[in-house]
């Protein structure tokens, strides 16, 4: 069941444009790149599903190892018998094969972990631009390039440095998934349960896929990750270690910012090192998509911004800090006890920042009820936090958002902050304001009743426009 799902949930924009170069008809060189786990095997799969082509996973075998299974597809590909015994003698002669086979049918390509390729053999990327432009660039096959080390995509293949970046003919970035595709993981959850697997998974469907098979967040989190021989007990550690050589200093700053420091002079404190050097290690973290860099909604210059804050990409790495890390020296000898009650004590903390995000992510795909935002996010000055704020700077709109994930209803005093909040921004004075209350437990009667009264104010209850 989940293996069908991960297959089709959300992927209909990617799927889109996997068929629109297909019906170009014309060689196609793709790279698709993305996070580990994020998905990219089950696009690729799916694409390819009713026999439009061949896929390869590469692995760690030898350079002979890898074309003698390579060989074998291909050969199973085109029921030849004789090609999958006797092989390929290298990857020349594996794409001059293919081009005679191009002359009578259009095919896809799909050479996936295409970076342990480059491990095996330094001059693998060098090889396939020679094969571009010899062999497949005026046929019709479609070649996929597809991997999960962001360093080794980024070096081989999106730099404006790599051998192949002015061949390629498009790039697909895989993506986690948004709340809404991930609620289809676990259907049969309320959505506050939902909330409890989304605060720990993310939009990750590899592990939304493992964790909805356990009934509740506790017991995936207790066999997965808690069990010393859990699938990502390591997690973390395991992904580090695969993008980079040397991966002490960056798990340092990764764990501090899992501990909330957010400003590169807290993180400099917290991790010992060099305010300097912590940029340096910070923009590999961006690259490698681990961090992204934040600045108020209403900043002009983003990029020179020095209110800028530092936030965690995955809620997974921010839980296995918290969680699993924090407790390693228990889990490792079995007692979970601790960790257990800290989770229990503390995990509406997690639900709260992802609770957040998801407010923001609804009036993000529900501007219908709004107005069209030129652009929408946080918003922070050294007296003022608001949880969302978006406008329309041709319609002179402003819209603020209040989040809270609280098991109390909300009152109306809550409604009179974020009034309070949005008359303090001098900037938008002129403007229509809208505002929008995002609560777990709903709201008081007299709430509603105001809302009823003003379609200026919208109230979400667990997501839900409450009317």
């Amino acid at each position: 069941m989940y293996n069908h799902i991960m297959k089709f949930i959300n992927r209909a924009n990617e799927l889109k444009k996997l068929n629109k170069l297909w019906d170009e008809k014309a060689a196609q060189l793709l790279v698709i790149h993305g996070k580990r786990r994020v998905g990219k095997t089950e696009l690729i799969k799916q694409f390819i599903k009713d026999g439009k082509g061949i896929y390869f996973l590469a692995d760690k075998r030898t350079h002979k190892e890898q074309l003698s299974e390579f060989a074998r597809v291909v050969g199973n590909y085109f029921d030849d018998d004789f090609v999958s015994k006797k092989g390929f003698s290298d990857w020349l002669e594996a794409f001059l094969y293919l081009k005679e086979k191009s002359k009578s049918q259009r095919f896809v390509v799909a050479l996936d972990e295409y970076p342990y390729l480059v491990e095996t053999d330094a001059a693998t990327s060098s090889l396939f631009q020679k094969i571009w432009d010899e062999y497949i660039k005026e046929t019709n096959i479609y070649l996929i390039l597809c991997g999960s080390s962001m360093s080794i995509m980024e070096s081989e293949l999106l730099s404006y440095k790599a051998q192949l970046y002015g061949r390629l003919t498009g790039q697909l970035l895989i993506e986690p998934m948004d709340y809404l595709a991930s609620q289809k993981f676990f259907p049969n959850k309320s959505f506050e349960e939902f909330m409890s697997f989304y605060s720990v998974t993310g939009g990750m469907p590899a592990y939304m896929e493992q964790f909805a098979k356990y009934g509740s967040a506790v017991e995936a989190v207790e066999e997965l990750c808690w069990d010393k021989q859990g699938l990502y007990h390591n997690e973390v550690n395991n992904v580090l270690k695969q993008e980079l050589r040397t991966p002490n200093n960056y798990f340092a700053i990764l764990k501090a910012i899992s501990w909330g420091k957010t400003q590169p002079s807290e993180i400099a404190n917290s991790t010992g090192l060099d305010a300097q050097l912590v940029n340096k290690y910070m923009e590999t973290l961006i690259n490698l998509q681990f961090v992204k860099r934040e600045v108020p909604v209403t900043e002009d210059k983003p990029h020179k911004s020095r209110k800028g804050l530092y936030i965690l990409t995955e809620s997974f790495v921010r839980f296995w800090f918290q969680y699993v890390y924090a407790f390693n020296s228990d889990l490792e000898i079995g007692n979970i006890t601790q960790t257990k009650k800290r989770f229990a004590k503390h995990s509406h903390v997690l639900e709260e920042v992802v609770f957040e995000q998801v407010s923001r992510d609804f009036i993000l795909h529900n501007q219908k009820l709004l107005f069209p935002l030129d652009s929408f996010g946080r918003y922070w000055d050294s007296q003022t936090e608001i949880d969302g704020l978006g406008f329309n700077h041709e319609l002179k709109r402003a819209v603020f958002l209040e989040a809270k994930w609280s098991n109390s209803k909300m009152a109306d005093t809550e409604l009179t902050k974020l009034y309070a909040k949005a008359a303090s921004l001098k900037e938008f004075e002129e403007y229509e304001k809208y505002f929008v209350l995002s609560n777990k437990a709903g709201f008081h009667q007299k709430l509603i009743d105001r809302s009823k009264e003003n379609n200026q104010l919208i109230l979400l209850e667990q997501l839900g426009v409450v009317v």
